[in-house]
């Protein structure tokens, strides 16, 4: 009897372990889609509305995604704060805050960094300009996300149960 409870347990952590692996290869379309969707409502917000920077984040967290609205909030939060800070460096901090809860991967991480220098202190035609871009690179890093997403997702799944098994065909 324990034997059996041992080997579905070992069985469960296998796939779960799989389950996991596979949920972040397959988060990282997600969220890179709704990045550059967001992207795409900030470069509204400041290039047809000329709304001010912390507005326009607000704006765009209230709209956006869940997971990227925490970067848009915290974003914004860090440019109100009583401390007061510049434009690169709110989305920085942000950047740091947002970053470990998500799915990103290093490169993806990169193109956002690059973003930073260009809000809220070049023109409205300027910071357009390097929001288009930086959707542009997102749009290429979301391919490269769904491919690995289509490959690796089915494979980590597979992955996690079998070497579940593997195991407890080795330990009995």
């Amino acid at each position: 009897m324990l034997k059996i409870l041992g080997s579905v347990l070992i069985l469960l952590a296998g796939g779960g372990m799989g389950i996991t692996m596979a949920g972040y290869y397959a988060r990282r379309p997600q969220e890179l889609r709704s990045l550059q969707a967001a992207l795409k409502m900030l470069e509204t917000e400041i290039t047809y509305t000329a709304t001010p920077l912390p507005e326009a984040l607000g704006r765009v967290a209230e709209r956006a995604g869940p997971r990227v609205a925490l970067l848009f909030n915290r974003a914004r939060e860090e440019l109100m704060s009583p401390a007061g800070c510049t434009a690169r460096e709110a989305w920085e901090e942000a950047l740091k805050a947002f970053y470990p809860t998500s799915a990103l991967a290093p490169s993806d991480l990169a193109v956002l960094r690059q973003l930073g220098p260009a809000l809220g202190i070049s023109s409205m035609e300027d910071q357009s300009k390097h929001l288009r871009l930086a959707m542009e690179q997102l749009g290429r890093e979301m391919a490269q996300a769904e491919e690995k997403a289509s490959r690796y997702v089915k494979l980590w799944n597979y992955l996690g149960f079998l070497g579940g098994l593997a195991l407890i065909l080795m330990l009995y």
